[in-house]
């Protein structure tokens, strides 16, 4: 059974290289493009500008700073705020709530000076200074222990010297939260370099994921990472079935509420058609198949470690077994949001992460009990139901203010 799901996995993995040709040539014949993040913005009346960020590793990213705000009547707040994206996702995916419930339009809205970051392997990560991704396996040997180590430390110091600020406030979801935890554990002095973490349903370990669709490839990839090297694939991403995802939709929308469920959890009518079908342009933005192996040793192990390489390299890199990442770490002030039916990072996986953590002002459960992993980004509600609290840290922490003003208890 294993080898025959091994042998699918692979076929899919072709059947999408094939597709995501098709696509773009299609796409080329016809003048078609995907929007990116500026596009995006300008078409709904913000400005946008784009900056390039360079690794200590070398890896390019781009990042996007929110300029001009439509509905910002007053000056910026004097703190920046670095939002970033979950796994398989980029910038774009904040944008595809809609204009009036994209946390990027929100944030912008409310006059914050707001950056928007990328990970490596992303379609905006996708470059370095001497390693090509299409030719070079090298690009490739990443998971979120490196996007800890590497971009987020980049990305905040880029942030940081451009703007003169002495520290920003971060928003991460699920990913882009847990590789802050990786930067606090492995860069000392870094973490504060933030005010405050805002964390969205923050990724830790996944021991208790319910999500179908997440433990099958990323167990199957934890288990057959070699094997697809050998058949040439070092990359993951989906981006060809994009089309035909957003015609079904079109169609029966039944059907992709159906997917959502047994991508996440089952939230009928969260998240609108559009917002679906301009989340399949985005969705997946790509990473390496060695972090969805990361993942992988995650849903099926009980601890927030490090990369295990097996035994003889694992003593090699580490001396013994993956340590753990040091989650007492987190100095700074952090506050957690979290749904109830989250298929992929479940609540008894962020409990045991709040239970490490040093200073966690509040922990939030958001109140709709069906809220999910997917609603954190696009779901309809946002404004009603996740936007308040972040905008009450954040501007609690704007500024020169420390966040001693009382928060209300959970």
């Amino acid at each position: 059974m294993a080898l025959s799901w091994t042998v699918a996995f692979v076929f899919g993995l072709g059947l999408i290289s094939t597709f995501s040709t098709i696509r773009n040539v299609y796409r080329l014949a016809t003048g078609r493009e995907d929007l990116n993040f500026t596009q995006i913005i300008i078409k709904h009346g913000y400005q946008s500008e784009h900056h390039t960020v360079q690794t200590e590793d070398g890896y390019l990213l781009t990042i996007f700073r929110i300029t001009e705000a439509a509905n910002c009547t007053k000056g910026k707040t004097k703190t920046p705020v670095l939002l970033m994206n979950g796994l398989l996702a980029s910038a774009d995916c904040f944008l595809d709530a809609g204009v009036k419930a994209g946390l990027p339009f929100l944030l912008s809205d409310a006059c914050f000076d707001l950056w928007v970051g990328n990970a490596r392997g992303t379609y905006y990560g996708r470059r370095h200074t001497t390693l090509n991704p299409d030719s070079d396996k090298e690009f490739w040997d990443f998971s979120v222990d490196e996007i800890g180590l590497h971009d987020v430390p980049a990305t905040i110091d880029y942030v940081l010297n451009y703007t003169g600020a002495e520290k920003l406030n971060y928003v991460g979801i699920s990913q882009g939260a847990g590789s802050f935890f990786v930067m606090c554990s492995e860069r000392p002095g870094y973490c504060e370099k933030a005010k405050v973490l805002i964390g969205l349903a923050p990724a830790t370990r996944h021991t208790n994921a319910k999500s179908i669709v997440f433990r099958q490839i990323t167990t199957i990839i934890r288990d057959h990472e070699k094997l697809l090297h050998t058949f040439g694939f070092w990359e993951f991403a989906w981006k060809g079935f994009a089309d035909v995802f957003k015609t079904v939709c079109q169609h029966k929308p039944e059907f992709c509420e159906a997917f959502i469920a047994y991508l996440d959890a089952s939230h009928p009518g969260s998240i609108s058609i559009d917002s679906l079908k301009e989340a399949l342009e985005h969705f997946p933005a790509g990473t390496s198949l060695k972090n969805l192996a990361r993942y992988g040793q995650s849903v099926n192990g009980e601890r927030y470690c490090k990369f295990d390489y097996g035994h003889e390299k694992n003593m090699e890199i580490y001396g013994g077994d993956p340590p753990d990442f040091n989650l007492s770490a987190v100095s700074i002030p952090v506050v957690i949001l979290q749904g109830k039916n989250d298929g992929i990072v479940d609540y008894s996986d962020v409990k045991w992460t709040i239970d490490r953590l040093p200073n966690v002002k509040e922990f939030v459960m958001i109140e709709d009990p069906l809220w999910n992993h997917l609603d954190m980004v696009i779901a309809n509600k946002i404004p009603e139901l996740l936007f308040p609290k972040i905008l009450e840290y954040l501007l609690l922490y704007d500024g020169n203010g420390n966040g001693t003003t009382s928060i209300p208890e959970s």
